[in-house]
């Protein structure tokens, strides 16, 4: 069963990132993006054994800004700007690509030595058209820093955007929203972001959306201007995204995003001619796939 105020449900396929396996739902052939969120990955959740590692080797960015948030184990971020953060559950990496940058994505050194659990969220903001060649950043904000959620048996964490009469200190270049939420059984949430566009991811549990029934691991894509009623089956995690729709619309190839495809063709010429900044302390790379 759809309800009238879901526009599209999906529940992405299954890749291999870094050793793991992760669920990608955006983007997808009926829905390329979801406000300015172009991109969407369910990192596990998954158990890295003593000795294993997560190894995103560097790779490249141009066009968008990545977007990780934990909700367990932890990632090593280097770049070639100079960053080196470990983010924790909670926590959130902005990094915005702009003209370019390179980073990977590993476990640290103290995390090999044990076994622990990985699990989280990646996903990709397309930059506006007049922002796509800035220069790149990195922003780290610990969730001591972001606004708590809370109502009648459910709480949250605001990691950007405003929403529920919050407003996240985490800057963006586009009007969007992102939060994290974990409802009791029972519990409801009425549900009607100032955005044009939003989603309702469900991590575990299950949700009901105006008598429809949305299960973990499923991207619930809601129609415009959406005004719902969230009902959790039973103890549920969520995370809701959107924003206000992109004007134009972005090419996609591998990392590179861009409103224009010969900026598409440029960085992947780039890429193999090793023109872009590599990351200092780690040489290795992803070559561009055939």
């Amino acid at each position: 069963m759809t309800a009238d105020s879901i526009a599209l449900s999906i529940t992405g396929k299954i890749a291999d990132i870094g050793g793991f396996e992760v669920r990608r739902l955006l983007p997808v052939a009926k829905r390329r993006s979801v406000g300015s969120f172009v991109f969407l990955d369910h990192m596990g959740p998954a158990v890295l054994k003593a000795g294993q590692g997560m190894d995103v080797r560097p790779h490249p960015h141009i066009g968008l800004a990545t977007v990780t948030y934990l909700y367990e184990g932890s990632i090593l971020h280097r770049d070639s700007i100079g960053s080196v953060q470990e983010i924790c559950p909670g926590d959130v990496n902005w990094m915005t690509a702009g003209r370019g940058i390179v980073h990977s994505e590993r476990s640290s050194d103290a995390m090999r030595r044990v076994e622990r659990p990985v699990h989280g969220l990646q996903m990709w903001v397309a930059l506006p058209k007049e922002h796509e060649e800035i220069d790149p950043s990195f922003v780290h904000t610990p969730k001591s820093e972001l606004p708590e959620l809370h109502g009648e048996r459910w709480r949250g964490r605001l990691v950007a955007g405003s929403l529920f009469g919050e407003t996240s200190p985490v800057a963006t270049l586009s009007r969007l929203f992102f939060a994290d939420i974990q409802l009791e059984a029972g519990a409801s949430i009425p549900f009607a972001p100032e955005y044009e566009e939003a989603a309702v991811y469900v991590i575990e549990g299950e949700v009901d959306i105006d008598g429809a029934s949305v299960e973990a691991g499923t991207l619930a894509v809601l129609d415009k201007n959406p005004t719902v009623t969230l009902t959790a089956m039973k103890d549920t995690v969520i995370a809701v995204l959107g924003g206000d729709a992109l004007p134009e619309h972005r090419t996609i190839y591998w990392n590179f995003v861009s409103s224009r495809r010969e900026r598409i063709e440029q960085a992947k010429e780039d890429w193999k001619e090793n023109r872009f900044d590599s990351v200092p302390g780690d040489d290795s790379y992803i070559p561009l796939p055939d």
